[in-house]
């Protein structure tokens, strides 16, 4: 089993006292997205063949990542984006997130490390523009340490939208037809490609464009590289076009304090749980 730590939280950044916790114990239980009970999953290391980690903030999670590689090997998929403080009012400077990146690859490996460039978000503050000079920058400073970089366009959901609404009143958020998203999601992958790094696009197969391929974050290949032995998992993902390995996710949502405008996973910033050491 892989397990997925979280796509709908940002458990090193704020619950890897609580994750280490729980490899202690060697299970954790899971509040049901759905409302329905929560379900137990095991931590030990007979039955976790790799682990992903997502997160904007390693660096708090940086003495636990020896106990989780105790458990299993793991990749890590991290967002950096380089926004206007207003839609990330909480994430760690881009420099800070370059630093931990290339610590992450100095210590595990460059394959250890994937690069989000995501969600990609149409605004008055984030035009075509903005994005191909903000891109080119980052990937002048992560490229030495990543092979890899994952696009996705941005689905303004309803919390989404409403989050955007409460958080950045001021800013026009705009959302494009697919021609204008796949065009400047090609421009981005071609900047991607100039500087070495693997283009690729997440759960989005509509919008895919030379030279992007699609994205399999959670990605057995890697995790197998990774391992050094072959960790077998069918391709299973979490909604229509997601390319991911079957996984099992951790996390909660309404518990990530980064505070980005933008969110799809917390419904009130300002009501967002830390985990405890239960549960």
């Amino acid at each position: 089993m892989i397990i997925s730590a979280s796509y709908r939280s940002d458990i090193p950044a704020f619950h890897g006292i609580w994750f280490q916790d729980r490899l202690r114990v060697g299970h954790v239980d899971v509040p049901n997205p759905y409302g329905a009970k929560p379900y137990r999953v095991s931590l030990r290391p007979d039955d976790v063949d790799a682990l992903v980690f997502w997160t904007r903030n390693m660096r708090p999670f940086r003495d636990g990542l020896s106990a989780a590689r105790a458990v299993a090997p793991f990749m890590v998929t991290y967002t950096v984006t380089g926004y206007p403080a207003v839609l990330e009012r909480g994430v760690p400077p881009v420099a800070h997130a370059v630093r931990e990146i290339a610590w992450l690859a100095a210590t595990f490996g460059p394959r250890a490390v994937v690069w989000r460039y995501d969600p990609v978000l149409w605004t008055d503050l984030t035009s075509p523009a903005f994005h191909r000079q903000n891109f080119r920058r980052l990937a002048e400073r992560i490229a030495p340490h990543v092979d890899e970089v994952t696009f996705s366009a941005a689905t303004l959901y309803a919390k989404s939208t409403r989050n955007l609404k409460r958080l950045a009143p001021d800013v026009i958020v705009e959302d494009p037809d697919d021609a204008a998203k796949r065009e400047l999601l090609a421009e981005l992958g071609q900047i991607a490609t100039d500087h070495g790094l693997t283009p690729t696009l997440c759960s989005q197969p509509h919008l895919l464009a030379d030279p992007l391929r699609p994205a399999a974050c959670i990605d057995v290949a890697r995790l197998s590289d990774i391992a050094g032995t072959r960790i077998g998992a069918r391709q299973k993902g979490n909604r229509p076009g997601c390319a991911c390995a079957e996984s099992c996710d951790i996390g909660r949502y309404d518990s990530c304090a980064h505070g980005c405008a933008y969110c799809y996973a917390v419904r009130d910033h300002a009501k967002v749980v830390l985990e405890t050491d239960s549960g």
